[in-house]
């Protein structure tokens, strides 16, 4: 009994080679492959390999029917079909085994595949994937016979999908909006719907739903079919975004599918029957349940020609706004920072805030987001003072505090807070000295890495004005929201960390206003300083010891 079988329908499928290839190259489990050549024989030919098993249907039976048959052949604890035209992750395999529940569905994290280039052999002009082309666009050969392709089979980094959904047509639609949501958080997080392209379950379970429905036909709604099974079971469909797959789209004119598909037609209809009239008899929940789930869901919920004709089990009244979180940005400076450094963070926020807006609160005027001036000294008890200030002329739902030396890095603002009374700081935060370029890490918890819900910052805030103001600032305190409780903190909130997918990284200088300690021995409690790192670098950003000034260039 293996561990897994990687199913592979495939019908005139030039790239099941490279497919297969990159499956044996990054695998780390008793891992196989199943491929189905579904009326022609591969081309080009596979080659003999332990591993890898093929069926061969010399007329085709449609992809549905390929992977059932693959299934059925498969003896292995699980299963993941995947289209012929995929790359994937090193140990894709068993980071998917280590996180799959009997009931769940899960799916890679999804990017595009880079999958060739077109090469003229006369001048050596290469493009990207596509048709190919009838003469060069660089020396204009013509030439058929002077073009060849060249593979290169990697993703692309920047196309990146973890969400999806389908429409009320019942069609795959991407959602990129849901990753802003609570329930988007954290490594394995709800999904709805998926391509279709790629998805993994233990193998009985796939035959405890009854494998894929051949009556929508050989081909289409297949990602559809299979969230609304692993939902409507009982069951659930996570994306696992501590591992991906690659994907090629062929979507331009000439460069489509391999096969004609006049089908689909008959399959968009067959779903809309099966799973608008609640048919499946393995349902569990109707269609209803899972729209309540996934509510406000695009194209059904802010449709105002579907208004009062959404399915709901809920009550009237019930179902959650389609408003969705807004997230801001409030930044504070004394005015006394590197201008350089001012300058650099300044420039990384204005290229990543997207539609985010920026409140600053300065002591000086500055040419940065909305601006307010407190004219007032340099201290802790200004600093609380401008953060307050800043709290309030927001009117984002969820408030990312950013520092002028700190620079933040755009996986930080992915994060979405899942609870409201809860502060949460980014540890994964790396210091760097601005004269030596020397790194640093420990986990801790800095209030330049803090996020969390507007309502409870500014309720924490006023209290902490009021009684700084009273007593004056106490170490007892501190500076971090949720660190202490009362009565030796402002409140009884607590505080809890997450770790972005790369660190922010602050600038230790001349003027900061909290002190910078470069050995373990100036810290009385060694539990505040786990995981003490000195490097040359910072992961993700690149050398800084001996280069700060560059360094900085280099970001830009």
């Amino acid at each position: 009994m293996r561990d897994l079988s990687v199913l592979i329908p495939s019908r005139n499928e030039m790239f099941l080679k490279n497919t297969i290839d990159n499956i044996l190259e990054n695998i780390e489990a008793d891992t196989e492959v199943i491929a189905v050549c579904d009326g022609a024989w591969s081309d080009p030919p596979l080659k003999q390999h332990p591993r890898v098993h093929l069926l061969y249907y010399p007329n085709s039976i449609g992809q549905r029917a390929a992977t059932n048959q693959a299934a059925k052949i498969s003896t292995a604890k699980f299963i993941m079909k995947t289209d012929a035209h995929c790359a994937f992750d090193k140990g894709f395999d068993v980071k998917l085994m280590s996180d799959c529940e009997y009931d769940w569905t899960v799916i890679p994290r999804m990017y595009n595949l880079h999958a060739f280039d077109w090469k003229c052999k006369k001048c050596g002009h290469q493009w990207m994937q596509g048709p190919k082309l009838t003469n060069c666009e660089k020396c204009n050969n013509s030439n058929p016979n002077n073009f060849e392709r060249v593979i290169i089979w990697q993703p692309k980094w920047r196309k990146r999908t973890d969400f999806a959904r389908f429409d009320s047509d019942l069609h795959f639609q991407y959602w990129a909006d849901y990753k802003n949501r609570p329930e988007a958080q954290g490594d394995i997080a709800d999904v709805m719907c998926c391509v279709g392209a790629c998805w993994f379950m233990h193998r009985e379970r796939y035959w405890d739903i009854g494998g894929l429905d051949e009556g929508h036909g050989s081909w289409g709604q297949m990602g559809v079919e299979i969230a609304c099974k692993s939902w409507l079971s009982g069951g659930r469909q996570v994306v696992n975004k501590k591992t991906w797959f690659s994907h090629l789209f062929r979507t331009q004119p000439g460069f489509g599918f391999p096969y004609p598909n006049p089908g689909i037609d008959q399959a968009r209809k067959h779903s809309r029957e099966l799973w608008n009239n609640n048919k499946w008899p393995k349902s569990k929940y109707p269609l209803a349940w899972m729209l309540d789930k996934f509510a406000p869901i695009p194209d059904w919920h802010d449709n105002p020609n579907l208004k009062d004709k959404v399915p709901t089990l809920k009550k009237e009244g019930e179902i959650i706004p389609s408003k969705g979180l807004t997230t801001g940005l409030i930044y504070y400076t004394d005015n006394q920072c590197e201008p350089k450094i001012m300058k650099a963070v300044q420039d990384q926020l204005n290229r990543i805030k997207e539609s985010r807006e920026i409140i600053s609160v300065s002591l000086l005027p500055i040419n940065f987001g909305k601006n307010f001036v407190l004219p007032l000294e340099r201290g802790i008890l200004t600093m609380f003072k401008q953060i307050l200030k800043a709290l309030e002329e927001s009117r984002a739902d969820i408030i990312f505090f950013t520092e002028h030396d700190v620079l933040y890095h755009p996986t930080h603002f992915d994060f979405i807070p899942p609870k409201k009374d809860v502060f949460y700081y980014n540890s994964n935060t790396w210091k760097v000295d601005f004269k030596t370029g020397q790194a640093l890490y420990y986990i801790t918890k800095q209030v330049s890495g803090l996020v969390a819900y507007r309502e409870l910052l500014l309720e924490h805030y006023i209290k902490r004005v009021e009684r700084t103001e009273k007593e004056g600032y106490s170490k007892r305190t501190g500076y971090e929201p949720g660190i202490r409780k009362f009565p030796r903190g402002i409140d009884s909130y607590i505080a809890e960390s997450f770790f972005s997918e790369q660190p922010l990284v602050d600038i230790r200088h001349n003027t900061n206003l909290s002190k910078t300690r470069w050995s373990q021995d100036q810290f009385q409690d060694k539990n505040t300083c786990q995981g003490w790192t000195m490097a040359d670098e910072i992961p993700g950003w690149g050398v800084t010891k001996g280069r700060f000034d560059k360094f900085l260039e280099e970001i830009f």
